[in-house]
């Protein structure tokens, strides 16, 4: 049917309802959308405010990964087998804004690419790209947060001198050797994205992460995010794990210590000194460790010698073959042999 044959009455009192339709759908989506935002306000963490950490708070946060909370509890296959039995945390901690607090034109941010390559290179030099970017996240995250120092350099040598090496490549002699030219270039590149904003969704908050071949007390503290390459990556616990806690702004000021090298190198020699030198702490039984190349059966002794019991094997020699035992009367009469 044609509008023409729409008697007027019948018209309007359409058009009316069509306008009544539209006023209450664009009503109901209003409601919807105010629904939906408070929601999202409601389920949004609500921000951290950027305010300077009282110091005992600042020790709090810190010892959670130092002091006894760092000692090693497993090494090699074992720890890698134990790091695997931790579950990973449902909230890696949000999305990370990203960070492009430090202008390229800005003078400071030659040397804060150097720190932050030194990082990814020393740290993740052998590891797949987004491993290195990981660690390279893990630095800034901690620019960003209250607890630790707030330039990259600071961050990356924090402990250098005489406390404890929050990076261990600066205090484990990594920095006396001169780095491979191309993956010097790939860190130098990682970091240069980095500054630029670049982030790894994967890592989330995270500010610590550590080898799977070693078991630090922490890793049963902390929440634990994924596993990149060979690092596992973990956040704070609570609200300052959360990306909500990123709130501390850059110093302005990047510096590399000055470093004494040659102390170091004279330090590094007196410990593999005094490593070698160290008496070996014999345990009954255990001195040999077991070895998938031992070929018995697992409740058979033998096969391998056990340095911590008192006997030694000797071999007689051919001449003692013969000799008489002492205290055995020997015997010569006809036809037998003296």
């Amino acid at each position: 049917m044609s509008e023409l044959a729409i008697p007027e009455a019948l018209q309007a009192g359409t058009a009316g309802r069509f306008r009544r339709t539209l006023v209450g759908a664009a009503a109901a989506a209003a409601v919807i959308l105010l629904v939906t935002g408070l929601a999202g306000q409601m389920f949004r963490p609500a921000p951290i405010q950027s305010v300077a950490l009282p110091a005992p708070e600042i020790a709090r946060l810190q010892m959670m990964t130092e002091g006894s909370q760092a000692d090693i509890l497993g090494n090699g296959a074992d720890a890698a087998e134990r790091n695997k039995l931790i579950p990973i945390s449902s909230f890696s901690g949000g999305v990370v804004a990203p960070f492009r607090a430090i202008d390229p034109d800005n003078g400071a941010y030659a040397m804060a690419r150097k720190c932050l390559a030194q990082a990814i290179y020393y740290e993740a030099g052998n590891q797949p790209l987004d491993g290195k970017r990981a660690v390279a996240q893990v630095v800034l995250n901690r620019v960003r947060h209250p607890a630790y120092p707030h330039s990259v350099c600071a961050v990356v040598y924090e402990g250098w001198n005489g406390g404890t090496c929050q990076f261990t490549f600066v205090c484990d002699g990594s920095l006396l050797r001169a780095p491979a030219p191309a993956l010097w270039r790939e860190a130098e590149d990682v970091a240069t994205e980095a500054l630029a904003g670049e982030t790894e969704a994967a890592v989330g908050s995270a500010t610590s992460y550590h080898a799977d071949y070693v078991l630090p007390r922490w890793a049963y503290t902390l929440p634990k995010i994924t596993q990149l390459g060979a690092h596992i990556f973990y956040r704070l616990p609570g609200r300052w794990g959360s990306a909500q806690a990123l709130t501390a702004r850059w110093d302005g000021h990047e510096a590399i210590p000055n470093i004494d090298f040659q102390g170091l190198r004279v330090r590094l020699a007196d410990e593999a000194q005094q490593t070698e030198a160290a008496p070996v702490q014999l345990v009954p039984g255990l001195t040999v460790a077991p070895s998938v190349t031992d070929r018995h059966a697992p409740d058979d002794v033998g096969g391998r010698l056990d340095t911590t019991k008192t006997w030694r094997l000797t071999i007689p020699l051919p001449a003692d073959l013969h000799a008489t035992p002492p205290g055995v009367e020997t015997k010569t009469g006809q036809g037998e042999p003296s």
